[in-house]
């Protein structure tokens, strides 16, 4: 069937999940919108998110879509019931996959999730996995930092390191074994991250478990599965351009290139 997988997110960090996708399914359209102009979502209230969010899938359905992925932890848990209702099209949020893999992944039963100051303050992962197993103890800690230290392509930066170490040495006594990486620019700092925790700790990508369902909800509604091999079209668009975006981007999609358009969507 025609059509796109919409995907957006308050900047680049849902290009990880865009690769992810691209991945798995290689035969599929996709449009991607990053609101960099306003990232941060994290540090917003979720009146403000709400509405960016509107803005957002507005944009998103000049598109005719098959899908929208919400790439962004954020809006996922502040603001998924108002996109739901402003849409006939299926949402898919980076939480609940996140949410399931950790309980999966699980042995001591101890879970960590990182996240925005928005994500954790609304406690969704926190009911995502007490909803499969309430015997679960999920410790949470927001790492606001994170985001502009990957936007600022300094991933690989001591800074981040240092950083690291000062929002999750909190963690390492709780005994944990399952760490969620609940924001999608958070897969990018994966090294650094695994720096501060034991081997033995699992970090779990919702970037990767959204993309897995995605491709279970066009199996679902079989309909919607391109099942031609032509060559997919991929759409960017951004609401600005940061200095060293191009770098970003293609660094975040592995490409040597990523044509990125600018749009302005406050009227949308």
């Amino acid at each position: 069937m025609d059509g796109y997988i919409g995907v957006f997110d308050s900047g680049v960090g849902g290009l990880t999940v865009v690769k992810e996708i691209i991945q798995i399914l290689p035969y599929e359209d996709v449009v991607y919108l990053g609101d960099t102009a306003r990232v941060p979502y994290g540090t917003k209230s979720p009146e403000t998110v709400s509405r960016f969010s509107l803005q957002c899938l507005k944009f998103l359905s000049n598109y005719p879509l098959k899908v929208v992925v919400v790439a962004c932890n954020t809006v996922s848990s502040t603001s998924l019931d108002v996109l739901k209702d402003n849409t006939d099209v299926p949402i898919i949020d980076v939480i609940k996959p996140g949410a399931s893999s950790a309980v999966m992944s699980t042995r001591t039963g101890k879970i960590a999730v990182i996240g925005t100051k928005a994500t954790i303050s609304s406690m969704a992962y926190v009911r995502a996995i007490h909803n499969i197993d309430n015997s679960i103890t999920v410790y949470q800690k927001a790492c606001p930092l994170f985001v502009p230290i990957v936007e600022e392509g300094l991933q690989d930066d001591e800074i981040a390191l240092i950083v690291a170490r000062r929002y999750l040495n909190y963690l390492l006594d709780k005994d944990i074994d399952t760490v969620v990486l609940g924001c999608t620019h958070y897969p990018l700092l994966k090294g650094v991250i695994r720096k501060v925790f034991s081997n033995d700790v699992q970090l779990i990508d919702s970037a990767y478990q959204t993309s897995i369902a995605v491709s279970e909800k066009l199996n679902e509604m079989s309909a919607l599965r391109n099942v031609s091999r032509e060559k997919p079209e991929h759409l960017f668009y951004v609401t600005d351009i940061p200095n060293d975006f191009q770098r970003v981007a293609t660094n975040f999609l592995g490409w040597d290139y990523v044509y990125v358009k600018k749009v302005n969507i406050d009227e949308e």
